[in-house]
């Protein structure tokens, strides 16, 4: 398994398989051909599909600047396409000869496989000998050691330099989200609603009611960073980026935790994340939602225990209900924008990151499901899904919804 610095990384919205796979795969692409006078990419699939919601057109033009790149929204797949994020980079001589050519997959979280060259090196930057959940539990307890010690063990302590630097990040990205006011780009005129929502003064004495809004007040302010091309933190991706820092900042103001605490949090949450991504999927191109918005469900679950010094088997309890409550879930973002339902989705996930972690303290020796278990039914459900429902905006809220409002 890799570093879990794979699924945390910085950029801009407003997606990790559209957005920053495409902009990579153009920055690897321009360096190799800098004598080029032209080049085109060919988008297929779900980029083809939701690309210029996403902005990928936008991202690829950016990053080949300034070579000048003709993107192409193709309406045919190749045969041959190996994920739904399939991307066909070509340059040019200035007398229109073809001197270069690369296909990407997309994979998901900022990740891409260049064909012909990632195959090979599949499993080279692996740091950790365990591969599932059950074999990491298997390794602790055998040392009579926690989960933070474990990934001490394997990545090195500059692991947590780096997310701490992580950690600065996302609570920014909360700070500037909750600050801000307007109307988010791309046409649907939704109105920021983070900073509304944490500032409202409500006539309760319910402490579960203060709970939720300011959790999904920290949820809607990451999220809508994501939407506004604003620079978050993928957890494990651009879609699903609030869930993990709302409910982590939310603990650390409730119950005093420290920074240190809530770095080795996230440290927990990253080796949920990285499990998913190598057993399943966190595209939602190729899984569905339950695949972006259901691992970070997971990973905050997972963070949450820990920082309420859950054991090993609560931990995982918590991140293994977590994502089972969302096995299925579609990805249909409306006009192919990271708004609707995405932004609300990260909210209620966060919620229920919480909810998760509460259940496991009591149930967790009644069990009969692991993590392992669900991440196979995630992915089983994914492949089995109708690509209709898996981001390309063609079914599901989706293909319900005009940018007018209106029901099609």
């Amino acid at each position: 398994m890799r570093s879990i610095k794979d699924i945390y990384k910085t950029g801009t919205g407003p997606s990790s398989s559209h957005t920053m796979g495409p902009a990579s795969a153009a920055r690897i692409f321009k360096n190799e051909h800098r004598e080029a006078a032209s080049c085109k990419a060919v988008l297929y699939g779900s980029l083809s599909k939701t690309g210029k919601g996403h902005g990928t057109d936008r991202a690829v033009i950016m990053e080949m600047d300034p070579i000048p790149t003709e993107v192409i929204f193709s309406d045919k797949d190749p045969d041959d396409m190996r994920h739904p994020n399939t991307m066909d980079l070509y340059s040019y001589d200035r007398n229109g000869s073809e001197t270069g050519y690369m296909r990407i997959y997309s994979i998901g979280g900022g990740d891409i496989r260049i064909e012909g060259r990632n195959d090979a090196e599949e499993g080279a930057d692996d740091i950790y000998l365990e591969n599932s959940f059950a074999e990491i539990k298997q390794f602790c307890e055998y040392r009579y050691i926690d989960l933070d010690h474990y990934i001490t063990i394997n990545e090195g302590p500059e692991i947590w330099d780096y997310l701490s630097e992580i950690w600065k990040v996302m609570k920014q990205a909360i700070h500037d989200g909750l600050e801000k006011e307007g109307i988010l780009p791309g046409g649907l005129n939704i109105q920021r609603k983070a900073h509304i929502l944490y500032n409202q003064q409500l006539e309760t004495l319910h402490p579960e009611v203060i709970e939720c809004q300011k959790v999904c007040a920290y949820a809607y302010a990451v999220s809508e960073q994501n939407a506004d091309n604003g620079i978050i933190v993928t957890a494990p991706t651009c879609g699903a980026c609030g869930v993990l820092p709302a409910v982590l900042f939310y603990l650390q103001e409730k119950k005093g935790r420290s920074d240190k605490q809530i770095i080795h949090a996230l440290g927990i949450a990253g080796l949920f994340g990285e499990l998913a991504k190598k057993n399943a999927s966190v595209s939602g191109a190729e899984c569905g939602c339950q695949a972006e918005i259901g691992v970070a469900c997971s990973m905050a679950a997972a963070a949450a225990g820990y920082l309420f010094n859950y054991n090993i088997n609560q931990i995982e309890y918590a991140a293994e209900i977590a994502l089972e409550h969302h096995l299925g879930l579609t990805c249909d973002p409306i006009c192919g924008l990271v708004q609707i339902p995405c932004i609300e989705r990260n909210a209620v996930a966060a919620m229920r990151a919480i909810n998760s972690m509460n259940l496991a303290y009591f149930l967790s020796e009644t069990r009969r499901i692991s993590y392992d278990m669900v991440l196979k039914s995630m992915y089983r459900t994914g492949i089995d899904m109708n690509k209709d429902y898996r981001e390309t905006s063609e079914g599901g809220l989706a293909a319900a919804y005009t940018r007018r409002g209106g029901i099609k």
